[in-house]
């Protein structure tokens, strides 16, 4: 279904070519002749954007904006004016206006705005819809995948953690996930103690996690408590467990059964009570088969699992993951940047992401770091997302990346569904949709226009 958009601007000549390059970009337009017309219609049709003149007559565009606002109404409106009047940009916008354009102006500068200003729409109703206990998590995320996670985040919040196990590709926010699970649980003001088993070398690990008596070791001059004895009866995170060298995944699986341990050196059991969430970025049914990783371990962390999509499959999280990452590298560099312009938009939806978020809080942390103006532009993001020209997926557009099926396919078929796909996840937005099937957006729109998804 097209978005719905309303012009209303008593000269005919101005609202029909609003009206027809709307439409050309795959919007379904309503048009208003003055201010009291476009309040009719915008309270029989609830149009999701409305472009309003100033100057008109039986109700001029501000008094018809003002009424709007005092009815609680929240559409997105973009002043469209002649005046190029200073004190008129400054009422329009003190009521809530968008943007304030002045006559006479480019179409592509119109569909520029109003695409701004309708992601930004949808940024803010996705925010609003994700529930408070997702943004007290701070696992920032609105998609089906990540309602998913933040449904299993609820549960936990209520019940005292069990073994969980977060797998997802590098850079997807397990850390994150993990800290939010010990924030928001039962053991929440207890010490949340992280292990990263890529980081300690191996002949220090065992005494990293158990502690160690004096003498154990040359230089164990003193008796050390480790990671396990300080965590207490809080959180142990132990991050990248698939790295887990055999013989510690043997002492990990008696702790884990019997619930004490033993310092290196030392006879004395020592209580365990500390929840365990482990995290890593492999995956351990493969690495059980190939003899790895032990089977009992894997079943006796995995006792909750929880999954973190990669961030190419969750693309409508895009802009409110930029939109996070803009203000707190606002902060950080002393910047004001307030939007994202459309082409930086389009770059960063349609860019596959192999670093997941991780990659994507560097690219806008030097966005940010270089950018001293108010817009995020396409020129001020990496090279590497902003020339880059083939399709989300790393290398799905392949010529051996499809496989014909046996018994064959409607070729037609596949196109329109891959068509409609790309158009729904961009929402509607024709150049970023080209970018992710790797056509221009003139041969993306025919191919629309033809399996009847938008008007001709």
């Amino acid at each position: 279904m097209s978005t719905r958009i309303l012009v209303c601007d008593d000269e005919e000549l101005v609202r029909w070519s609003l009206a027809e390059g709307l439409r050309s970009q795959g919007y379904e337009v309503l048009e208003a002749v003055h201010g009291l017309d476009a309040l009719t219609k915008i309270r029989a049709a609830e149009p999701a954007l409305v472009l309003l003149d100033i100057r008109m007559p039986e109700l001029d565009g501000l008094a018809c904006l003002r009424q709007l606002r005092e009815s609680g109404s929240d559409i997105p409106v973009i002043i469209l004016s002649a005046l190029g009047d200073v004190t008129a940009a400054v009422d329009a916008t003190r009521l809530g206006a968008d943007r304030y354009m002045t006559k006479p102006f480019e179409l592509d500068d119109v569909y520029e705005a109003v695409g701004e200003s309708l992601r930004r729409r949808r940024l803010v109703a996705a925010q609003q819809s994700t529930s408070a206990l997702a943004q007290r998590s701070g696992v920032l995320g609105c998609s089906p995948a990540m309602q998913r996670v933040h449904e299993t985040l609820g549960r936990l919040a209520s019940v005292d953690t069990p073994n969980v196990l977060i797998t997802g590709e590098s850079g997807t926010g397990k850390d994150v996930v993990a800290r939010a699970i010990h924030a928001m649980g039962p053991r929440r003001e207890r010490p949340f103690v992280e292990v990263d088993s890529t980081a300690i070398p191996e002949a220090l690990l065992e005494s990293t996690l158990f502690g160690h008596e004096k003498g154990a070791f040359t230089d164990a001059k003193a008796q050390h408590r480790g990671l396990f004895e300080v965590a207490g009866e809080g959180v142990v995170f132990l991050d990248e467990i698939g790295e887990l060298p055999p013989t510690l995944q043997a002492k990990l699986l008696r702790v884990l059964e019997n619930r004490t341990f033993k310092r290196v050196g030392g006879v004395d059991p020592i209580p365990f009570r500390a929840a365990v969430v482990c995290a890593t970025h492999r995956d351990l049914e493969a690495e059980v088969s190939a003899g790895r990783f032990r089977e009992d371990l894997y079943y006796r962390i995995n006792v909750l699992p929880l999954v973190l999509p990669p961030l190419r499959s969750r693309v409508e999280d895009i802009p409110m993951l930029v939109e996070h990452f803009m203000q707190q590298f606002n902060r950080t560099f002393g910047r004001a940047v307030t939007r994202v312009a459309s082409g930086a938009m389009d770059a960063l939806t349609s860019w596959r992401w192999p670093g997941n978020i991780r990659e994507l809080r560097n690219a806008m942390e030097c966005a940010i770091m270089f950018n001293e103006g108010a817009v995020l532009e396409l020129e001020h993001l990496p090279p590497r997302i902003r020339f880059a020209e083939q399709p989300r997926g790393g290398g799905q557009g392949s010529p051996r990346a499809w496989t014909l099926p046996e018994e064959g396919v409607s070729l037609e078929e596949v196109e329109r569904t891959l068509v409609e796909q790309a158009l729904d996840r961009t929402h509607g937005n024709l150049t970023a949709a080209a970018r992710l099937l790797g056509l221009s957006r003139y041969a993306l729109r025919n191919r629309a226009v033809k399996f009847d998804l938008i008007r001709p």
